[in-house]
C-alpha cells in the first residue's frame, strides 16, 4: 500500500466505501439472513415430513412450507397465536435473534456517514482532516456490524444446542444471502476505513513536504539599518509595534538629533561600517 497514489487510494476508498453501504443496505432490507426447516421423520419408510419451514429476516419472517405456507408476519408478531410453530426452540431462536437487530442499523448509519464525509473530503481535498474522520466512521461500522453478526451466531448456536434430540423429529437451518451480504459489507467497510486513515497519513506528508521551511522567514540583519528586516518577516506585517518599539524608536531618533561635543575633521574620519 506504500506504493499507491493518493488518486488510487481516493478511487479505492470510494469504492469500497460504496460497494459497503449498498451491501449492508440490501442485507438489512432484506429477508434472507436464516432458513429454518423442522419435520418429523416417517417410521415406517423412514421419509420425512416438512411441518414448517420459514425464511426470517430483521423484520419479517416468511412461511414457504406447512401450515403458514405463503404467510409473511412482521418479526415483533411471530408468536401470534395462529402461527403454528412445532417446538418452542424454534421460536426462541426468532426471539433471540431480535437483539442482534440494532448493530446492523447502527452500522448502516455510520457507513452513510463516513460515505458523505469521505466524498466532501474528495472533493475538497486541501481539508485533510476529512479522510481521517470518514475512516474512523468507516471502521467504527465495521465494528458494530460484527458485534451484530457474533450476537446473531451466538443466539442461534444457544437455543441448537438446548434443543432435544429426538430420533422422530428432524431441524435443519442454514444462513442466507442477506447474511453473506452483510459480512462482506463488514470487510469492505474495514478495508475502506484503512485505505482512507492511509490516505489522510500520505496527504499530510504531502503537505508538509511542500511547507516552506520557518528559516525562509527569518529577518536579514544588517550593520546599515536598524530595520533591514522588519519586511523580510510575515509576523510583523500582522501584528501592531509594541510600546517597547516605539520607545526604542524614539531615542535612536534624540541620539541622531543630538549635536556631537567634539567634530572631528572630515580627513580624520574612519568608516569602519561594511556600507
Amino acid at each position: 500500500m506504500s506504493h499507491c497514489s493518493s488518486r488510487a487510494l481516493t478511487l479505492l476508498s470510494s469504492v469500497f466505501g460504496a460497494c459497503g453501504l449498498l451491501l449492508v443496505g440490501i442485507a438489512v432490507n432484506t429477508d434472507y439472513w436464516l432458513y429454518m426447516e423442522e419435520g418429523t421423520v416417517l417410521p415406517q419408510n423412514q421419509t420425512t415430513e416438512v411441518k414448517v419451514a420459514l425464511q426470517a429476516g430483521l423484520w419479517r419472517v416468511c412461511f414457504f412450507a406447512g401450515r403458514e405456507k405463503g404467510r409473511c408476519v412482521a418479526s415483533e408478531y411471530f408468536l401470534e397465536p395462529e402461527i403454528n410453530l412445532v417446538t418452542e426452540n424454534t421460536e426462541n431462536i426468532l426471539k433471540t435473534v431480535r437483539t442482534a437487530t440494532p448493530f446492523p442499523m447502527v452500522s448502516l448509519f455510520l457507513v452513510f456517514t463516513a460515505f458523505v464525509i469521505s466524498n466532501i473530503g474528495h472533493i475538497r481535498p486541501q481539508r485533510t482532516i476529512l479522510a481521517f474522520v470518514s475512516g474512523i466512521f468507516f471502521i467504527l461500522s465495521g465494528l458494530s456490524l460484527v458485534v451484530g453478526l457474533v450476537l446473531y451466531i451466538s443466539s442461534i448456536n444457544d437455543e441448537v444446542m438446548n434443543r432435544p434430540s429426538s430420533s422422530e423429529q428432524y431441524f435443519h437451518y442454514r444462513y442466507g444471502w442477506s447474511f453473506a451480504f452483510a459480512a462482506s459489507s463488514f470487510l469492505l467497510k474495514e478495508g475502506a476505513g484503512v485505505m482512507s486513515v492511509y490516505l489522510f497519513t500520505k496527504r499530510y506528508a504531502e503537505e508538509e513536504m511542500y511547507r516552506p521551511h520557518p528559516a525562509f522567514y527569518r529577518p536579514r540583519l544588517s550593520d546599515c539599518s536598524d530595520y533591514s528586516g522588519q519586511f523580510l518577516q510575515p509576523e510583523a506585517w500582522r501584528r501592531g509595534r509594541s510600546p517597547s518599539d516605539i520607545s526604542s524608536d524614539v531615542s535612536i531618533q534624540m541620539t541622531q538629533n543630538y549635536p556631537p561635543a567634539i567634530k572631528y575633521p572630515d580627513h580624520l574620519h574612519i568608516s569602519t561600517s561594511p556600507c
